[in-house]
């Protein structure tokens, strides 16, 4: 078997599971919330923890992908992501709870800047774009971690013991994925920050990044609650569900898309997608109707990771994973915003205003991606 195939099996493996054991975590934050009996306000409060130990973990994991390869980091932040999934589960105080989710945030920005290293070296190999189907891959695992998610709440299943199958099932494949994985990708150059005059490349990746995180990392956080308490469905993970199938979906077919109409036009395709979605979501709070714009903010949301990471790997500036390692920072920043802004204004003002937010990073996607166009022609 050809071994850049063989290499993208294996990393393949690697974005599914990773995929599943977010989805685990996030289908079940309606469960969370009632265990503990927490408001909007205070579960926006505790999702804080996330994005801050993210930020702790974006120079860690630069450091790590510059001075070894991105192989061990990913194995081992892997484990770890496991381990603290399964800590979540068994959590019976808000302290418990914060020191999980915090460690799960921590490993699971290692892990992402790894795995995102790995698929730009895999795609440099293909001289052709695959990284979506990668992030195709991550978003079909989320999938089938939603629905496993279902069942489980269907069947009323303990969420330790939910947890605990997960985190022991990913943790056995990967270790078999891994000897298989690309070795010795770590790049000569390119691998510490420069300071000074902000890189306009990197600063426009970094801004489109942080409109994108604010959507999907909202989305990923708020969509089982708005469907549990805006739209009164008792199978909550549906709404979640609806989102992630479609982005798996559009991932797939997002590389031939980009091929065929370009980066700057899937751009503004996924923008006004995102807007669609969302508008439908707020002004028709139905099952379907939402059920629909959900859908739709899946599509939306779809490309923009993928399409951005695959830029910020043609940089002239920086590595691969230092690129990544730096715009990946903006996404946290859309994190440490996102999710917990949509929890104060909810408290505040409702779910379904609070959703506006998700319309106006849309709608700001459009200028931003025209400047980066416009600095690269320049």
């Amino acid at each position: 078997m050809d071994e850049k195939f063989t290499q993208r099996i294996a990393l393949s493996t690697f974005f599914f599971l990773s995929g599943l054991t977010f989805a685990s975590w996030a289908s079940r934050i309606p469960t969370i919330k009632t265990f503990f009996d927490l408001n909007e306000a205070e579960l926006g409060s505790l999702l804080l923890a996330m994005p801050i130990s993210s930020l702790v973990g974006v120079p860690i994991s630069g450091w790590l992908v510059a001075k070894f390869d991105s192989r061990k980091p990913l194995l081992i932040s892997f484990l770890f992501f496991n381990f603290t999934l399964i800590w979540i589960g068994f959590a019976t105080s808000i302290a418990s709870l914060l020191i999980g989710i915090s460690m799960f945030s921590f490993f699971m920005r290692i892990l992402n800047i790894s795995i995102n290293t790995q698929s730009i070296v895999l795609q440099n190999k293909y001289q052709k774009p695959i990284v979506g189907s990668f992030h195709g891959l991550w978003s079909l695992g989320g999938l089938m971690g939603v629905l496993f998610s279902t069942l489980m709440v269907k069947w009323q299943v303990n969420i330790g013991i939910h947890f605990t199958g997960v985190g022991i099932l990913t943790s056995i494949l990967i270790v078999i994925a891994y000897f298989y994985i690309i070795k010795n990708d770590k790049s000569p150059t390119g691998n510490k920050i420069i300071f000074g005059k902000p890189d306009p490349f990197i600063l426009t990746l970094g801004l489109i990044i942080f409109l994108a995180a604010i959507c999907e990392g909202g989305m990923f956080d708020w969509s089982g609650v708005y469907f549990k308490e805006v739209i009164n469905e008792d199978v909550f993970t549906l709404g979640y569900l609806s989102f992630m199938a479609c982005m798996a979906l559009s991932r797939f077919f997002s590389d031939k898309f980009i091929v065929r109409f370009g980066i700057k036009k899937t751009y503004l395709f996924s923008a006004i997608t995102i807007q669609i979605g969302i508008l439908i979501a707020i002004l028709f709070p139905f099952f379907w109707t939402a059920l629909l714009g959900f859908c739709l903010v899946g599509f939306g949301t779809a490309a923009i990771f993928p399409m951005t990471f695959a830029l910020a790997g043609t940089s002239k500036k920086y590595s691969p994973g230092m690129a990544i390692s730096i715009i990946s920072t903006f996404g946290i920043v859309g994190m440490f915003v996102g999710p917990p802004l949509i929890g104060y204004l909810a408290h505040a003002f409702g779910l379904q205003k609070a959703f506006l937010v998700f319309v106006v990073g849309g709608f700001l996607i459009i200028p931003i991606s025209r400047l980066f166009f416009k600095t690269q022609t320049q």
